[in-house]
Order: C-alpha cells, then structure tokens, then sequence
C-alpha cells in the first residue's frame, strides 16, 4: 500500500491509514455508481473519500507501471490548482492499495464543499431567473482565467463545476479533476472545452461572446466554434446512445 498525506493534515494520519479496512462500514454516502463518494467527520472536519472501481486488468498495469492512477491524479492536480489561485477541493492524501504489485483499490481524500450550485442544473435552465446573465458573464470569464493561466479540465462537464455566491460575487470550484492538462490553450481548445456543458442557443451565444472578450479573440468566430462543438458533440452523444441501444435490445 502507498499513502501520500498533505503535511498540513498529518495529524488525520491514523483515520488515513484505516480508510481501506473501514470505508465500506462507516461514513455517509452520497455518491455510488462507478466510484463512491463517502462523507467523514474527524477532528471537526467536513472530509470526503472518493473510493475508486477497481481499474479492469490492462488499467491495472497501466497505473501501476505507466502513469499515475487516477486518485494520485487528483491529488497532485488539486495542488496545482490551488497553487495558481482556483478553488478546487483542498487535497488530504491518496491512498493506493496493491494485490499482486498491481493497483487494485485506490481512494482520494479531501475537504468536502459546500458550494450548492453546479451547471448541470443550471445549464439546463431556460427560462430566465435573478443573476443569471451575470453568472453567466462571470463564468465565462473565470473559464478564460483558466485558460489564460494554462489550465484546461478535459471534463468540463455541468457536474464538475461548482458555483456558490459568497459576498455578493460569485464563485467556482473545480471537482472530479483527474482529467486535466496543464498547457498553453489555443482559441479553438478553449471554445471545444465547453462542448460538454448543455444549454440553448442563447445561453452558449452569452458564453462565447464573453469568452471572446475576455480572451480578446474575435466574438463571431467563439460564436461559431462553440456551436460547431457543441453540434458535434450532440451528435456524438446520440450516436452513442444509439449503438448502446442497439447492443441492449440483441441481448434482451
């Protein structure tokens, strides 16, 4: 077994070193489908443990070998993050446990979040409500933050985007980060990373117009690249879902 602790937090070090003996018994559950998310009181913290699925036997190799696993990933990248200013879980300690010399369970640990509000539900939004223009101006320009400080989420997606208003302005906080590239992001990589958020027409022409702005490219060709990769994502996710359907009614 390998266990890194963020020196700030050496004193949870005994409820560290128990998680993979007590995660399944203790904790409060609220999150579990592919990965389970456990929330954990200790030392009056607010702690969440994300429990990873046991990687499929060529991951196996691959994390064990070739490349960090994904729990060491969100924990090498959530330090990164909060180092350059952007708001993400604070990072507690990655937890890898080996069968074999191979990766088999891993866990990450962090401070949990309060933050309420994330962009699958208000993305999905199409009537209009109080501030959302504003919060819509005010992402876009946290997104181009982002780029212009090299950083790029590769699963941009509503879930993984928290927001919560605090003193008046709002805020972000990133989630689920173990897909990320730290690199100069072009025009045509920033406007793909939305393609995977869901909104109509105007809520994307907003998006764009103020992406463009605040990166200081031209709004009409942001307006056309956000659409262009947001239809093509469309298609590919109906694409998708067809052939699943295909597969489920062969076996039926």
């Amino acid at each position: 077994m390998k266990i890194t602790i963020n020196p700030k937090y050496d004193f949870l070090s005994d409820f560290i070193n128990s998680l993979p003996d007590t995660f399944e018994k203790e904790g409060e559950s609220i999150h579990k489908l592919r990965n389970e998310i456990k929330i954990f009181e200790k030392n009056g913290l607010k702690i969440n443990v994300k429990s990873y699925k046991i990687p499929i036997f060529i991951n196996r190799i691959a994390y064990s070998f070739f490349r960090p696993s994904k729990a060491k990933r969100s924990y090498k990248y959530a330090l990164q993050l909060l180092e350059k200013g952007f708001d993400t879980a604070e990072p507690i300690a990655v937890i890898e446990e080996y069968k074999c010399g191979l990766l088999r369970r891993s866990f990450f640990v962090s401070i949990h979040s309060d933050y309420s509000g994330d962009f699958r539900s208000f993305s999905n939004t199409d009537e209009s409500n109080e501030g959302r223009y504003d919060l819509i101006e005010t992402f876009a320009r946290y997104t181009a933050s982002l780029h212009e400080s090299e950083v790029l989420h590769t699963d941009y997606s509503g879930g993984n985007i928290l927001y919560e208003k605090i003193d008046g302005e709002y805020k972000f906080l990133l989630i689920d980060i173990n897909r990320m590239k730290f690199c100069k992001v072009t025009q045509d990589m920033g406007c793909y990373n939305f393609c995977r958020l869901q909104g109509n027409d105007e809520y994307f022409d907003l998006l764009a117009k103020h992406y463009a702005m605040a990166r200081g490219f031209d709004v009409d060709e942001c307006v056309k690249l956000f659409h262009k990769y947001k239809n093509e994502d469309r298609k590919k996710r109906a694409k998708r879902r067809e052939r699943k359907q295909k597969y489920a009614s062969i076996f039926k």
